[in-house]
């Protein structure tokens, strides 16, 4: 997947954001959250906190991937609900998160990191791993945070 030229959710703004971020050393949850963190009012310094567990599908354990993860913490702080009694707030976010995953599932096949990642998928030593020209040659991981980000950017929910 050198290209997203085979999907069909148009890169954005943010989808370039979030891939230019990926490619300087972000994981790709912070690459994702990173991308919003601006207009969402995080401080850049929190929204790399906040996301830098999620890498490598929570920590390298390739379980979710960390471009989903951060397209639903952006998703979350943008459409989300506080209020912990309002059950139809809550069946919004929880289908909104239904229809986010189930875009990005249906534009690269899955959304758990191992999957998409194939045989790099079955490295989970908690080392990251170096970020060389090979590994951006061998690695979806770009296509996928830029995939994720233009996702939630072309998103419009029905609140």
């Amino acid at each position: 997947m050198e290209e997203n030229q085979l999907l069909t959710t148009p890169v954005s703004e943010k989808g370039k954001k979030a891939r230019a971020l990926f490619e300087q050393g972000a994981n790709c949850a912070q690459a994702v959250l990173g991308a919003y963190a601006e207009e969402l009012g995080l401080s850049w310094e929190t929204a790399m906190m906040l996301a830098s567990p999620f890498g490598g599908g929570m920590g390298r354990m390739r379980e979710v991937c960390g471009a989903v993860t951060g397209m639903l913490m952006a998703a979350g702080l943008k459409y989300g609900y506080a209020d912990l009694n309002d059950r139809e707030a809550k069946k919004r976010t929880y289908r909104m998160t239904q229809e986010l995953a189930g875009k990005y599932r249906e534009e690269n096949g899955s959304i758990i990191c191992r999957e998409l990642l194939g045989l790099a998928g079955k490295d989970t030593a908690p080392d990251p791993s170096p970020r060389t020209p090979q590994y951006y040659k061998k690695r979806p991981c770009p296509c996928l945070v830029e995939c994720a980000a233009s996702i939630l950017e072309n998103y419009r929910p029905d609140k």
